[in-house]
């Protein structure tokens, strides 16, 4: 079996700042191929990575991949075009985007436009089992996310602003010196109410990019 393929998915500007993380990751697919359950696929897992790191002047941390097969795509909190009913953690922030931005920000639950424009939805451990949330924090994945902050701090040149919602983003807190970071509790149903709601993270967020001068982003969905 060839392992590698993860390290060869990442764009080249990310594999010259990552070299150090090419074992990680061949570790981290042989655990993957072991786990015939592990979502999302394998095609999907970097999928974040697959632009270069001066696309971004937005980061949003969250804690691993939904444990719906069908939810999981690569992206933190993002779910495909079309899909129904909407994970209830997504469903929160779109609560919260409405509160804080107006109701005609959200038409639909592919939020993907976001990376586009420059949002990097990353989620501190990639992978998970089918149905079992926190299936893969063991795998390696702390190590290799923190060294993705810390680079993209580094290409960023400080112009970033990193959003850490619940306490596995914000242990990254200590990589991002130099960055603007607006933390929260986690937009899952579970630590929702004790601050997420109201936070007006994506207003906050685009006043930090202003002063910083940059273009706020289009929150639209």
């Amino acid at each position: 079996i060839y392992y590698g393929y993860m390290f060869q998915a990442l764009h080249p500007e990310w594999q010259k700042l990552l070299g150090d993380q090419k074992e990680v990751l061949k570790q981290i697919e042989v655990l993957i191929d072991q786990d015939p359950k592990s979502i999302p696929s394998k095609e999907l897992v970097l999928r974040t990575l697959q632009v270069p790191p001066g696309h971004y002047r937005v980061l949003i941390v969250g804690q691993d991949p939904y444990p719906n097969p069908l939810h999981a795509n690569g992206l933190a909190f993002a779910v495909n075009p079309g899909t129904h009913p909407l994970p209830p953690t997504l469903a929160n922030i779109f609560k919260e985007l409405r509160s804080d931005l107006g109701h005609e920000f959200v038409q639909s639950g592919d939020i993907t436009p976001w990376q586009e424009r420059g949002v990097l939805l990353l989620n501190r451990h990639l992978t998970t089992r089918s149905e079992e949330t926190a299936a893969h924090f063991a795998f390696g994945w702390e190590e290799f996310t923190r060294r993705v902050v810390q680079e993209l701090v580094r290409a960023s040149e400080g112009k970033l602003v990193a959003i850490l919602w619940g306490q596995r983003a914000q242990e990254l807190a200590g990589e991002l010196a130099g960055a603007t970071v607006l933390s929260s509790p986690h937009p899952s149903p579970l630590s929702s109410y004790r601050g997420f709601f109201g936070s007006k993270p994506f207003s906050a967020c685009n006043k930090a990019l202003v002063a910083l001068g940059m273009e706020p982003i289009d929150w639209s969905a």
